[in-house]
């Protein structure tokens, strides 16, 4: 049987277990998702050693880039964004290999791309947490120049939102 899971702490509050094992139950796939709330970055590896049927894992606050130097690959938008939601085990030449990625960045792009006009050229992103490094890569890759908005600038590309005029919002035509 395959094992999967999500890293986290804490992990309480996650749906994550009953959805996966319900949905690996209704389609008959003979896996099990766990979950492992470890308390420090440091027991990643002992979840990895401890688990050899371990086929991927799912990570969450606040491992999302803690978890990247224990691993052996990200794949380019993983490293673009310097997060990791999502890690695949595999068996290479009789070695396990851990390859983080970032699905943030692919479901945010399949979703606003179809939505884009010639004339948006630009875009507002509302807040400075951790979907919003996924949002910029994204928006970045699509061709969009962008512009954070934050309750306190960071650095040149990020205003507050006192700075924010009528008069920006109808430059930046895609407010996310």
């Amino acid at each position: 049987m395959k094992k999967y899971g999500l890293i986290g702490y804490p992990l309480g509050h996650s749906f994550s277990r009953n959805f996966f094992n319900e949905k690996f139950a209704s389609e008959k796939i003979n896996a099990e998702y766990v979950n492992f709330e470890i308390p420090t970055i440091n027991d990643f590896p002992k979840i990895i050693a401890e688990n050899p049927d371990l086929a991927g894992l799912n990570v969450t606050i606040p491992y999302k880039e803690q978890v990247i130097p224990y691993l052996d690959e990200l794949d380019s938008d993983a490293a673009g964004i310097g997060a990791v939601n999502v890690i695949k085990l595999k068996l290479v030449n009789g070695k396990r290999k851990l390859i983080g990625y970032n699905s943030d960045v692919i479901g945010f792009t399949r979703s606003i791309e179809p939505l884009l006009e010639p004339y948006h050229t630009k875009a507002l992103i509302l807040g400075t947490g951790g979907a919003s490094k996924a949002v910029y890569h994204g928006l970045k890759k699509l061709g969009l120049e962008c512009l954070f908005v934050s309750r306190g600038r960071h650095n040149e590309t990020t205003i507050t939102y006192e700075e924010l005029t009528p008069e920006l919002m109808e430059e930046y035509k895609v407010i996310v």
